[in-house]
């Protein structure tokens, strides 16, 4: 369904309005520098063989995607597996700020992950 205008602006109105009033962080935007300097200071670094397709039998013989272990297959559609290169998987680049919305994200994200995102 397309929408034109005039009633194309409610929902430009409804958004502008929605994030106007939210609760403001810089968590993301400070989480996202962290990944670049950590590039910066690591360099191009593999993906995990778990994590990498194997459309091709070669593929496979090397070890593309075994023993990936599919989020959707576990309850609450997470489970925990290495998603960061060797030698960076303990890397914890977002850092929840002390507001309602990310005080609920960190609890989650303990429940998930464990000590890794306790201060």
């Amino acid at each position: 369904m397309k929408i034109g205008w005039p009633e194309g602006r409610i929902p430009l109105a409804e958004v502008t309005v929605y994030l106007a009033t939210s609760p403001k962080s810089n968590s993301a935007y400070e989480g996202i520098g962290r990944a670049q300097e950590l590039v910066r200071q690591t360099g191009n670094q593999p993906v995990p063989l778990h994590l990498r397709n194997a459309p091709t039998k070669l593929m496979k013989q090397l070890g593309y995607g075994k023993d990936y272990k599919y989020a959707h297959d576990y309850a609450g559609h997470f489970v925990r597996q290495q998603f960061l290169p060797d030698g960076l998987e303990d890397a914890r680049l977002w850092h929840p700020q002390d507001n309602a919305a990310e005080a609920r994200l960190k609890e989650r994200m303990t429940a998930l992950w464990g000590d890794r995102y306790k201060e």
